[in-house]
């Protein structure tokens, strides 16, 4: 589909009555890996000769989609600031630094920028040359994610990543060289890991001093090769110790767990993530990216094409959404809360208000049984978080507000 022809049709009269637009962050997705993880449902794609004539062009027209799908998105968020920029994937590092350049000039060049905006750019050991990320670093990417996983060979091949424990511990000395932030992601109750393992890949994660580290608990998705071929995975009990061990070793490297899968030192939050988690806006741009965008009577959720090659073709003629939809008002409540309630310091009564466009009524009922369940505290008048169990039993506490 494309964009209705008048931008009038975003603006029309409604139900919803939001004073003021939330702040605006912008994703990128990078489709293309070297090979597709077994435990992996994100939209990404193998192409194993990135730097053949053949993957060149590929990655080059893609970018000419990107830019063309970014122009055609514009009257969406005309005049608005963006405060942060995600490049995802896929693995954006198979792109080169002058590639990269090219992609952020293209974004300057049609947005307003926040000064210190916050520029993200995973990248996966393996996928790199020595000097890689400096060059990144002078293309405008201010903070790195690498995706290490684990620091343990077997591990590694399990997971099917096409690096080694050398290689991503060189991956995150250069990171540390090129970038004042940075980010690791690692992986828990993996297919034989023990309590011992966990320990050991986290004393070498802290060890290199990470500003940022996110930790995910391996899960069976649908439609992956895992799925297919299940492995034999720690049980609950044991998982919940290597959360325990996480969250411990962590706060002794003071990395405090701000949100239910990130640790960080003070000031190295990722500012990206929580405009998510703050139920802030974004643009998707990409294949198969999704947008969340307010407007002063309505939400809307976009999602684009989502096969790379398809996407490209229609993106280039202005066609790139798939599917273009109204958040309802009663499922506000629950889309706001599923993303507020990941995070430790909770939210303001007043955020969800103007975020949503809703009255303090539609969650009441739910925030008391919250509270009377121990789910839930009163940090100050208008301040709520989860407590303690509310964050171990973060699905039965978001479950409160579907409506």
């Amino acid at each position: 589909m494309s964009y209705p022809a008048d931008i009038q049709h975003y603006m029309r009269p409604g139900i919803l009555q939001l004073k003021e637009l939330p702040p605006l962050s912008l994703y990128i997705h990078l489709p293309w890996c070297i090979r597709k993880c077994p435990y992996c449902d994100f939209n990404s794609h193998a192409l194993s000769s990135p730097q053949s004539p053949d993957g060149q062009d590929r990655m080059q027209r893609y970018l000419d989609a990107v830019q063309a799908d970014l122009d055609a998105a514009l009257p969406l968020i005309w005049g608005r600031s963006v405060i942060s920029i995600f490049i995802g994937g896929g693995t954006p590092s198979l792109f080169s630094a002058e590639q990269i350049d090219q992609l952020l000039a293209s974004v300057r060049a049609r947005l307003r920028l926040v000064p210190g905006c916050e520029i993200t750019l995973e990248a996966n050991p393996g996928t790199f040359e020595t000097d890689r990320f400096a060059a990144y670093r002078a293309a405008g990417v201010t903070r790195l994610s690498i995706g290490v996983q684990s620091f343990d060979d077997e591990h590694l091949k399990k997971l099917g990543r096409v690096h080694s424990r050398d290689q991503a511990l060189a991956a995150v000395h250069e990171a540390k060289e090129a970038f004042d932030t940075f980010n690791l992601d690692l992986m828990y109750a993996l297919p034989g890991q023990t309590l011992a393992m966990l320990k050991d890949d986290l004393k070498t994660a802290l060890s290199v001093a990470p500003p940022h580290l996110s930790v995910y608990h391996l899960t069976i998705e649908p439609n992956t090769f895992f799925a297919k071929y299940p492995p034999a995975l720690p049980d609950d009990d044991l998982a919940y110790d290597m959360l325990d061990q996480i969250t411990e070793d962590t706060a002794l490297h003071q990395l405090h767990r701000y949100e239910v899968s990130a640790y960080a030192q003070a000031a190295h939050q990722c500012q990206h993530n929580q405009n998510y988690w703050q139920f802030g806006d974004y643009l998707g741009i990409g294949a198969g990216a999704h947008s969340k965008l307010s407007f002063a009577h309505r939400i809307v959720r976009q999602v684009r094409i989502r096969d790379p090659q398809r996407y490209t073709e229609a993106a280039l003629q202005g066609q790139a959404i798939a599917q273009d939809s109204e958040v309802s008002r009663k499922d506000l409540p629950f889309e706001y809360m599923l993303n507020a309630l990941r995070l430790r310091a909770g939210f303001l009564l007043e955020d969800y208000q103007s975020r949503t466009g809703m009255p303090l009524s539609s969650i009441e009922a739910a925030l008391e049984q919250g509270i009377e369940r121990s789910l839930l505290e009163q940090v100050s008048p208008g301040h709520i978080r989860p407590t303690t169990r509310g964050f171990d039993f973060l699905s039965d506490l978001q479950a409160l507000f579907i409506t």
